[in-house]
C-alpha cells in the first residue's frame, strides 16, 4: 500500500493550525491575561483571515503568494552565529529567526531598558496589546496569536540613550519558516533615542517575517526610528507599526526598503498631544518581480501638530510599488499643519505604481496639501552625465541618487542619515551588473 502523504493546512487555515499546536509552549502560555490575549488574535484572524484584494486597504497588494506558501511549521532555534551587519554604535540587539540572542547583542551599559521581551512578560500585563489591537488589524491579530519574542526597550525620563541597533536575521531552514516578533519601545518624558533597524535574510531562504511595534513618545521626547529593510529575495516582510505620540513629543520614521519578494510597510501614527510631530518619510529600491507596499495612517487628535510624509519610490523591471497614505484632521485639531508627498521613478516600462494619497479633514483652520507624481528619467540629463565622460551605469546611478536626496536628507539623525545613505548608494549599479 501506498502511503498518502500528509497535507498541511496553508493560509489562515495554516497559521491557525499552528497556533492551536503550539498554543501550550508558546511563551507566556501560564500568564492568564497573555493566554486570553492571544485567544482574541486568533478569534479575530479566524474571522478576518489573510487580506484580499477585495478589501480596499489591499486591493493593490495580493497575499496568494504568501497563503499558498505554507508558513505552517514551528522554528527550530539555531546556535550558529549567522552573517550580520557591521556595527553602527552604541548598544545592539539581535534576533536571529525572531528570537533574541543575547551571546550576538550588545547591551551592557546602554542608557536604557533593553532585552528580550519574552524574558519580561510576566511585568507586561497591559503593554502588549495597548497600542495593536488584535481585532483592528488581521497581521496585527495574526502576530498577537504567535509572537514569540521581541525587543522591549524602554527610555527613563529626561535620558538621552544614543543609538540602539535593532537587528533581525533570518536563516534558511529549507522550508518555509514565519516569525512574529512583537517590539515595544517607550520613551519617558523629555527623553532621546535614536533606533537603527536592519532586517536581512539568507538569499534562497523562504520565510515570512511580520513584524509588530507598539511605540509610546511621552512628552517632550524624541524618537528617531530608521528602518533598512534588506530581506532576501524569496522572503516576505509584513510590518505594522503603532505610534502614539504626546505634547510636544516628536516621531521621526524613515523606512528604507530594497529586499524580499514583497513587503507591507504600515504605519498608524497619533498625534495626541498639542505641539507634538511626526515626520514619515521612506524610499523603495525595487527590481525584478519586487512588490512593494508603504501605506500610512496619520491621526492628528490635537491642536498645534505638524506631520511631514515625502515617500519616493524608483522601480526596475517588473516591479510595483504602492503608496497610500491618509491623514486624518479631526475637529478638536485646529493649527494642524500637514504635508505628503509621494513620487516615483519608473526605469521600466512594465514596472507600475499605484498612488493614493487621501485628507480627512473636520477642523476650519488647518494648512494640508498632498501630491503625488509618476515619471522616468531625464534623457537631458542622462545625456549631459553621457557626454562628459560618465559610463550609463554610474550615470544612472548618480540621477536615481539626486532624485532621492530629499527624503534620506529629512532624517534627522547623522548616524542614522548615514546609514541610509551608504544603502542607497550605488543601487542601480549593482542591480545593473546584477543583471
Amino acid at each position: 500500500m501506498t502511503a498518502i502523504p500528509e497535507t498541511r493546512p496553508s493560509g489562515a487555515a495554516g497559521f491557525l493550525h499552528r497556533y492551536e499546536g503550539l498554543a501550550g509552549r508558546l511563551p507566556g502560555h501560564r500568564l492568564p491575561w497573555l493566554s486570553a490575549l492571544r485567544a482574541r488574535g486568533a478569534e479575530a484572524f479566524r474571522a478576518q483571515g489573510l487580506p484580499t484584494r477585495r478589501v480596499e486597504a489591499w486591493k493593490y497588494t495580493d497575499l496568494r503568494p504568501l497563503a499558498d506558501a505554507g508558513f505552517e511549521e514551528p522554528l527550530t532555534a539555531l546556535d550558529t552565529a549567522p552573517p550580520l551587519p557591521r556595527p553602527r554604535g552604541g548598544a545592539r540587539a539581535v534576533f536571529v529567526d525572531g528570537r533574541f540572542r543575547p551571546d550576538l547583542s550588545g547591551l551592557d551599559g546602554a542608557a536604557l531598558e533593553a532585552g528580550s521581551l519574552a524574558q519580561a512578560l510576566p511585568r507586561l500585563e497591559g503593554r502588549i496589546g495597548a497600542l495593536a489591537s488584535p481585532e483592528e488589524l488581521p497581521l496585527v491579530a495574526l502576530n498577537t496569536m504567535l509572537f514569540e519574542d521581541g525587543l522591549l526597550a524602554w527610555v527613563p525620563e529626561g535620558t538621552d540613550a544614543g543609538v540602539l541597533e535593532l537587528v533581525s536575521v533570518a536563516t534558511d531552514s529549507g522550508r518555509p519558516a514565519a516569525f512574529h516578533p512583537r517590539h515595544l519601545i517607550r520613551l519617558g518624558r523629555g527623553a532621546r533615542l535614536t533606533v537603527i533597524e536592519t532586517a536581512a535574510g539568507s538569499a534562497g531562504a523562504r520565510y515570512l517575517h511580520n513584524p509588530v511595534y507598539e511605540i509610546e513618545v511621552a512628552e517632550g521626547a524624541t524618537l528617531v526610528h530608521a528602518r533598512l529593510q534588506q530581506e532576501g529575495r524569496q522572503g516576505f516582510q509584513l510590518s505594522t507599526v503603532q505610534a502614539r505620540v504626546a505634547a510636544g513629543g516628536t516621531y521621526d520614521n524613515f523606512t528604507l526598503n530594497a529586499g524580499a519578494r514583497l513587503v507591507r510597510n504600515e504605519i498608524h501614527v497619533a498625534l495626541t498631544g498639542p505641539g507634538a510631530a511626526c515626520h514619515m518619510n521612506g524610499a523603495q529600491l525595487l527590481a525584478g518581480g519586487q512588490h512593494a507596499d508603504t501605506t500610512t495612517f496619520l491621526d492628528h487628535a490635537a491642536p498645534n501638530c505638524v506631520s511631514r510624509q515625502t515617500y519616493k519610490t524608483v522601480l526596475a523591471g517588473r516591479s510595483r510599488g504602492v503608496f497610500q497614505g491618509k491623514i486624518l484632521v479631526r475637529q478638536a485639531a485646529q493649527k494642524t499643519d500637514g504635508y505628503q508627498m509621494n513620487q516615483a521613478l519608473l526605469l521600466s516600462p512594465e514596472a507600475e505604481m499605484d498612488s493614493k494619497p487621501q485628507l480627512e479633514i473636520y477642523a476650519d483652520d488647518v494648512k494640508c496639501s498632498h501630491g503625488a507624481t509618476v515619471g522616468e528619467l531625464d534623457h537631458d540629463q542622462l545625456f549631459y552625465l553621457r557626454t562628459r565622460g560618465v559610463p550609463e551605469a554610474e550615470a544612472r546611478s548618480l540621477l536615481i541618487e539626486a532624485f532621492l536626496v530629499e527624503a534620506v536628507e529629512g532624517v534627522t539623525d547623522e548616524t542614522a542619515r548615514g546609514t541610509l545613505q551608504e544603502a542607497v548608494r550605488g543601487w542601480w549599479a549593482r542591480e545593473a551588473a546584477a543583471s
